[in-house]
């Protein structure tokens, strides 16, 4: 059985199997100054959509972010069929955030968030729901109503380095 595919990256960056188009976000819509670069290519033999930057908390700043609405439009999906989130990454052995939204959520610091490790070769992360914590919001994660996911470099200063191969449900 083949898993739900968010991105397998079949169709031409940026746009996802799902439908929605990957967008890099970054601190610098609040006044931040930390700065990335999203591109597809080739990491380590495999092809991934690579994200890289300068995270920097200056100006109240730190994070950037590879984002995707799970469907065009940024209707909500329900994932409450699955147990979480399969992804195959590669990075710099830096931790990282998967951060999940809801239609729920009004504000754009608002989110649901479970941190991972990438380390420098290859490996497949099973992230589950059970493991998203409420971040600014009281507002329980509701799996019928999420709309988009986001990789995050966040909350430290670093150098970001990471590499998405393939994003699933479980």
């Amino acid at each position: 059985m083949s898993l739900p595919v968010i991105d397998d990256l079949s169709r031409p960056f940026p746009q996802a199997s799902s439908g929605g188009s990957w967008e890099l976000l970054s601190d610098r819509v609040m006044g931040g100054v930390s700065s990335g670069t999203l591109v597809h290519g080739m990491v380590a033999g495999r092809a991934a959509i690579r994200m890289r930057g300068q995270v920097s908390l200056e100006n109240n700043g730190g994070f950037i972010q590879m984002a995707l609405d799970l469907s065009p439009g940024g209707a909500p999906v329900n994932c409450s069929r699955y147990g979480g989130i399969i992804l195959d990454v590669c990075g710099n052995d830096e931790s990282y955030g998967l951060h999940l939204r809801t239609v729920d959520l009004a504000r754009p610091w608002q989110s649901y968030r479970q941190a991972f490790h990438a380390g420098s070769g290859w490996r497949r992360l099973e992230l589950p729901f059970s493991g998203f914590q409420p971040h600014r919001t009281e507002i329980p994660l509701d799996l019928t109503r999420v709309k988009r996911v986001g990789l995050v470099a966040i909350g430290r200063a670093f150098a970001a380095d990471l590499a998405v191969g393939a994003i699933a449900f479980y």
